[in-house]
């Protein structure tokens, strides 16, 4: 393992962050002498980021903890029209600049959590692109930009080359993504003396097109280019992803409970190297809880699940998603904490269908996948498993606290209450 000179880039080797770097020594040196000035894109698809783009904050959190210098969180308010065609096999939904905005908006807060936004050397910047894409005029575009690209190298992108080869459609606003890219990085060198683009390794051709242009377009400095590896689970399941969907770090999308308990249900084989990536334990308290085997393990993996939760959404929450879990599963109680899904009371005097019940509650993704679960008695009723796919939900289902429990297998539940 390389020894660097400074804290950033040690604490990312030792945690397992780097994939990729364009020169290691040279970023070596601006971050000793706290004089990065790096940057990640971050693209307004959905009202939130997910598990997926965690990585890439946590770095800039690292960036900024360490003092290597200042982190910028690049709203993709203008690429987003666009769309990045990496990693895709069709074409991005094209969104309107209404749903871009309130997607920007609600993206934003996650940021706090993990940054210091300020005027100081190290604080955060947090930029929006369509301050310069929106603004371009498209000749001058070509001509004063356009013509440093290489359109053979841009075939030779696999974000390009991928779809090309698969004979699958690429168009051309998404041919002109990396374009757009390229340009971010050259724009931020100009404006805020950025030296440093960050991402995950998909990003790779468009990080290292941007430092190309960069130099022909003449910033003065030199650019670098860093990259993470896109995580996969010890099975090989792509991070970020589950049955029921994306692992949303919002709220809004995604409870504090049923984020806590993604990562309480990490195979066994990834708790030590999520414990190094995703929470900000010190390595040698890390390297005990991974230590622990056999039902120990399920301890390790509580801690995961705290910590990881505690960064997200606050160690108050973390904490009392913990207890939660503690009194669903160790003590048998309906947890006051689980999610809730409220219902009509008065539909529910005249009763519910229960397998639209397990569909309104986000436990299965439609009443045939309700059906194929209680053949597998996947599926439970205050703790009762389902046989009957016909049954209704009545009052006489309320339990004392009020509330009807649903449960998918042994860690899902949502409980529903009258209204």
């Amino acid at each position: 393992m390389t020894n660097f000179r400074s804290d950033f880039l040690n604490i990312l080797t030792e945690r397992g962050f780097i994939h990729q770097t364009s020169d290691a020594q040279g970023i070596d040196a601006l971050a000793r002498d706290g004089k990065l000035v790096a940057y990640i894109g971050y693209d307004c698809t959905a009202p939130s980021l997910h598990v997926g783009h965690l990585l890439s904050i946590v770095m800039l959190h690292w960036l900024q903890k360490t003092g290597a210098g200042k982190p910028i969180a690049l709203m993709g308010g203008g690429t987003t029209r666009v769309g990045d065609p990496s990693g895709r096999d069709e074409t991005r939904k094209i969104l309107t600049l209404e749903t871009i905005e309130d997607n920007k908006n609600q993206i934003k807060t996650v940021f706090s959590k993990f940054l210091a936004f300020g005027d100081g050397k190290t604080d955060a910047l947090m930029l929006d692109n369509a301050e310069w894409l929106a603004k371009l005029n498209y000749i001058e575009f070509l001509r004063d930009v356009g013509r440093h690209m290489s359109v053979n190298r841009m075939l030779s992108m696999d974000s390009v080359k991928l779809r090309l080869d698969r004979e699958q459609e690429l168009s051309f606003i998404e041919f002109n993504y990396m374009l757009l890219q390229a340009y971010d990085y050259a724009e931020l060198a100009r404006r805020y003396g950025t030296n440093l683009q960050m991402g995950g390794s998909d990003q790779w051709g468009n990080i290292v097109t941007g430092i190309d242009l960069g130099r022909r377009m003449g910033v003065p400095h030199q650019l670098y280019g860093l990259t993470c590896n896109l995580l996969t689970t010890a099975s090989g399941a792509k991070m970020g992803k589950t049955a029921a969907g994306a692992v949303w770090l919002n709220e809004a999308q995604l409870s504090a409970y049923d984020y806590w308990q993604f990562w309480r249900n990490t195979e066994d084989a990834d708790v030590g190297r999520f414990l190094k990536l995703f929470t900000t334990l010190p390595l040698d308290e890390i390297a005990k809880l991974a230590a622990l085997g056999g039902a120990e393990i399920n301890e390790a993996k509580k801690v995961l699940a705290t910590e990881a939760a505690a960064l997200v959404h606050g160690r108050e929450k973390a904490e009392a998603a913990a207890q939660t879990a503690k009194e669903t599963f160790e003590q048998g109680a309906t947890a006051a904490g689980l999610p809730t899904v409220e219902i009509s009371a008065a539909g529910l005097k005249d009763t519910l269908g229960l397998l639209s019940q397990f569909v309104d509650a986000g436990l299965v993704a439609s009443t045939s996948e309700a059906r194929r679960q209680i053949k597998g008695g996947g599926l439970k009723v205050n703790d009762t498993v389902v046989t009957d796919e016909k049954a209704k939900l009545s009052e006489a289902d309320l339990t004392p606290e009020g509330v009807i429990k649903l449960s998918l297998g042994k860690k899902k539940h949502v409980l529903l209450k009258p209204v």
